[in-house]
């Protein structure tokens, strides 16, 4: 190639010294070597030119392992070693179970993305303070703890046995954990969240710590209606280790059908299908204590002659987790945008939340059977 040559190109992606002459779009050849690999005719043309500019170089890539080991190490030091505790206590459990009675024989400990799920799993203490500040924040938007102040000035609470008060919180936790788990599949602007949890496509121990700390902020409502209404908190905090503990068992690797107990209380099959990716199962099994609110909002789904076999999602997420983290939020605006335009970030945030309330309102009351197909795609 001479100097100074000009070749015709049919597509230069992300790239911004491309030239342009007689309209059309050409590049020189000293800029060959920064676009690699190419493609080159019989003719000596360049046909097309590539360069992969979503993949980070060195120094981000490093920064980025800095970052996550400084998250992790945050949360193990400063929690006292708690996450690490609860990984070790879980692999001590449940792992022996997994190999003595597993659903997908042949599936490896360390199967693939692994080490991602431990990383969520060791992060979790540092990325729950985020999620309580969502769901803080939304819980407060939402007005439930209103509707609770009202419960509570009319002594409702106060009307049901001491005794029974466990059970109808339990009921109502259990109700308001239905619905928000339902939104965040059916509204999209909150599946972007909700998919980096259903992004394994292995189903195990660890798997169920793969989760976005937004991904807690729609239960924050009922909680600030339980406890508003004159509920215990301690029974509000003890629904939610439960609601974990219980989540995590239902992830496992086992091969327990405990078929006469599906309609009664969540099974690993149970939410096993709730994460298959195959179109009949897509938008059902959403309970976490009470399978009862599927079969009474027609998403229970149950199939008794197979089991399912595919996970995962149709979604094209990051591979890390710091980039799985911003995935969601990748298209918002910077916030410090607010205090240079402070009313357009206002209607871009009402227009936002109309969005997603336009959603909530389809995901309620749209016609559906015991299982639909996923309307996302």
């Amino acid at each position: 190639m001479i100097f100074g040559d000009v070749f015709k190109i049919k597509r230069v992606e992300n790239y911004k010294r491309e030239m342009f002459m007689d309209g059309k779009r050409r590049i020189s050849p000293k800029l060959i070597d920064d676009l690699q690999p190419i493609q080159v005719g019989e003719d000596g043309v360049v046909y097309e030119i590539t360069k992969d500019e979503n993949k980070p170089s060195w120094f981000w890539v490093l920064l980025g392992r800095i970052l996550i080991l400084s998250i992790v190490g945050f949360s193990l030091l400063y929690y006292q070693f708690e996450s690490l505790i609860i990984v070790i206590v879980l692999f001590i459990l449940v792992v022996p179970m997994e190999k003595i009675f597993p659903r997908h024989k042949g599936q490896m400990v360390r199967r693939p993305k692994w080490t991602l799920d431990v990383t969520y799993a060791l992060s979790q203490p540092f990325l729950n303070v985020f999620g309580v500040i969502f769901a803080v924040f939304i819980s407060f938007f939402s007005f439930t703890w209103v509707l609770g102040l009202i419960v509570n000035y009319f002594g409702v609470v106060e009307m049901i046995p001491s005794y029974i008060q466990p059970i109808v919180a339990f009921v109502l936790f259990d109700f308001f954990g239905y619905w928000a788990h339902r939104w965040y599949h059916e509204v999209p602007e909150l599946w972007k969240f909700h998919a980096i949890h259903h992004s394994p496509e292995h189903m195990d121990w660890i798997s169920g710590f793969r989760v976005h700390p937004m991904d807690f902020a729609l239960i924050g409502p009922g909680f600030f209606f339980l406890i508003f209404a004159g509920f215990s908190p301690e029974t509000s905090g003890i629904l939610a280790a439960l609601q974990i503990i219980t989540g995590l068992f239902l992830h496992a690797n086992v091969n327990w059908k405990l078929r006469p107990f599906h309609r009664l209380i969540p099974t690993p099959e149970f939410h096993h299908w709730h994460h298959a990716n195959e179109k009949e199962a897509h938008c059902s099994n959403y309970a976490g204590f009470l399978p009862l609110w599927d079969i009474i909002f027609g998403t229970y789904y149950m199939p008794p002659d197979k089991r399912p076999e595919k996970y995962g999602v149709d979604d094209e997420l990051p591979e890390g987790m710091l980039s799985q983290l911003k995935y969601p939020i990748e298209d918002w605006n910077n916030p410090l945008r607010f205090i240079i335009h402070p009313f357009r970030t206002i209607g871009s945030w009402l227009r936002f939340s109309k969005q997603v309330l336009r959603g909530v309102w389809y995901s309620t009351f749209r016609k559906r059977g015991n299982y639909q197909p996923n309307f996302r795609d």
